[in-house]
């Protein structure tokens, strides 16, 4: 049974943007935070962004984004649609790596990720 699903990804050149969409059931989604990760070839996986569970508000749940990637990449939630986005701009070749969606056990984001989707494929062209 699937209960994480992404979509969004692509091959792009570098300096435009991608905006990744995971949809998840509402038993995995409410109340939990949930995250964004990525792995690139030979490379470990890595956290990307994590954003916590609010309840009500689309706006203003408590978020994180790595460095590397901050003022670029943007996390966000649509608990009435029980999905999380991440929105990238002006990607780098660098940015190349399947994405994966995760859901932790918890509302905070900070922490261990138990749940995943199958992954996107995100290719940045030079």
């Amino acid at each position: 049974q699937v209960q994480l699903v992404e979509s969004g990804g692509g091959l792009v050149q570098a300096g435009t943007s991608l905006r990744l969409s995971c949809t998840a059931s509402r038993r995995i989604f409410s109340g939990n935070a949930m995250g964004w990760f990525r792995q690139a070839p030979g490379k470990e996986r890595e956290f990307v962004a994590g954003i916590s569970w609010n309840d009500g508000s689309t706006y203003g749940a408590n978020s994180w984004v790595l460095n590397s990637v901050k003022g670029r990449f943007t996390i966000s939630r649509d608990n009435a649609k029980n999905a999380i986005y991440l929105q990238m701009n002006n990607l780098k070749p660098e940015d190349t790596a399947v994405y994966y969606c995760a859901a932790r056990d918890g509302s905070t984001w900070r922490g261990l990720y138990t749940t995943w989707g199958q992954g996107t494929q995100v290719t940045v062209s030079s």
